[in-house]
């Protein structure tokens, strides 16, 4: 497994800094760029201008120079590359200390090749691995989980939306979950006042009010279609964010209301998971399983919201759905194999489009143009797979066949096989039947009957 993962981070590390550079790692250099400004000339973003980023982006990016530097060339690409190969391999070990810990692995490794070089290149390739940490830490350490997807929005905002499932499953929400996101957020905050960049700590969020409709985003996939055959349809760049957006009849339109909708569809999700717990009544406290399962498909819920009700659609996105799911995946849940390919799938069909051939979808080419737009098409289906399940009741009869095996009489011979659809589970204890979050599975006590789970697709 560990050759596996040094072979991918070394390929991909190659494929970004040396063969697609500037289509791949472009975004890297820009972060050099910002660090050279603030060492050399005392410019820093958030501190002295508003910046697309939250405040806390500031500490990944500034951490490659302390061995690198900022001078024009490749020492900084590797230090990233370094930076992002180090705390993989902490999200790495730890998803191999589960039950399917192997399996969750070698997906893990799996996406990051499929998805390309944007997997390490990009911001969001320093959050991923911290939210596998906080997931996995999710019931058996709640301020610890809270604390680092607190600090991951602070960084990239994607990763504050799995507060939410954190929250609704903690007993003790304010104290476990709230407060130390409060702390983080105060250590954050306090920090930029004191530096003297108050005034636009909240940038990173105004900031997005100017983009228009870009031309991946899952909204804009119906002008991307129409614009195959028909001039009222442009493509053209935002040199201001250096984004490639679409325009046309209802584009502006779009972009507003995906802005406002965007907000909404958080909210509609956070709905969706109250209700879900409130569904499960008090087996949801008693059940370690039911409880963790909840906390990884919200968190995968919430992901998708955010990319399919998103004005923006960058390719390195796509790694927003990728811990949840090796999560699942290392804990054995049921029914995420499944999901698993279908965002592996999503990754690859990514990697075609950018880098490779994002010239034919700016120069309207109908192969990758109509590859992109299924790509979108699946993230939409998965989103409304991913609720139609949770709104799914729970199967009560097979509820009433664990109940009944767990104050049955004992038989001659106790097994520790669970029969879940995805293979054989081992080591489930009696709280916690799939081994999910919550700690490590202890030990089994007695026999058991197949389970049959509420599953994501």
């Amino acid at each position: 497994m560990w050759v596996g993962f040094v072979l991918a981070h070394v390929w991909l590390t190659r494929l970004g800094s040396l063969v697609l550079l500037n289509q791949s790692f472009g975004d890297v250099d820009l972060y050099r760029r910002w660090m050279e400004a603030g060492l050399t000339q005392g410019w820093w973003p958030v501190l002295d201008e508003a910046w697309v980023y939250p405040a806390g982006a500031i500490v990944p990016l500034l951490a490659p120079t302390l061995v690198a530097g900022t001078a024009a060339g490749g020492a900084y690409v590797l230090g990233w590359c370094v930076l992002v190969t180090a705390l993989d391999a902490l999200a790495v070990s730890a998803l191999l200390r589960r039950p399917g810990g192997h399996v969750a692995a070698a997906w893990w490794l799996a996406f990051l090749v499929l998805l390309g070089p944007v997997a390490i290149g990009r911001l969001d390739s320093v959050v991923a691995p911290l939210s596998v940490l906080a997931l996995l830490a999710a019931l058996s350490s709640p301020r610890a989980s809270a604390a680092l997807v607190t600090a991951g929005a602070w960084v990239k905002v994607s990763p504050g939306a799995a507060i939410v499932p954190l929250a609704l499953a903690a007993r003790r929400p304010w104290r476990d979950v709230v407060a130390p996101a409060a702390a983080v957020c105060v250590v954050v905050v306090g920090t930029v006042v004191a530096l003297g960049g108050g005034r636009n700590v909240a940038s990173f969020v105004l900031e997005q009010g100017s983009r228009g409709l870009q031309i991946e985003s899952v909204g804009a996939t119906p002008w991307l279609v129409a614009g195959l055959w028909s001039p009222a349809v442009q493509r053209y760049l935002n040199s201001e964010l250096v984004t490639y957006e679409i325009a046309g009849p209802g584009t502006q339109g779009m972009a507003d209301v995906l802005g406002a909708g965007l907000v909404v569809g958080v909210l509609l999700a956070s709905a969706v998971l109250w209700w879900c717990r409130r569904r499960d009544g008090a087996a949801f406290w008693t059940d370690d399983a039911l409880r963790g399962d909840f906390v990884v498909r919200g968190a995968f819920l919430m992901a998708l919201v955010l990319i399919v009700a998103n004005k923006v659609g960058s390719p390195q996105f796509m790694t927003w759905l990728a811990p949840p799911v090796a999560v699942a995946l290392a804990l054995r849940r049921p029914w995420w194999g499944r999901t698993a390919l279908v965002v592996a799938g999503i990754a690859a069909a990514t990697q075609v489009v950018y880098p490779w051939w994002y010239l034919d979808v700016l120069y309207g080419r109908p192969a990758v143009t109509l590859l992109l737009a299924a790509r979108n098409v699946a993230l939409v289906v998965l989103l409304v797979v991913t609720v139609v399940h949770l709104l799914r009741p729970p199967h009560a009869a097979d509820e009433a066949r664990v109940g009944r095996v767990r104050v049955g009489r004992a038989r001659p011979r106790a097994t520790t096989e669970v029969v879940t659809g995805d293979g054989p589970a081992e080591g489930r204890s009696e709280q916690d039947p799939s081994g999910a979050v919550g700690g490590e599975p202890g030990e089994q006590v007695g026999p058991r009957a197949p389970v049959v789970d509420r599953g994501v697709g």
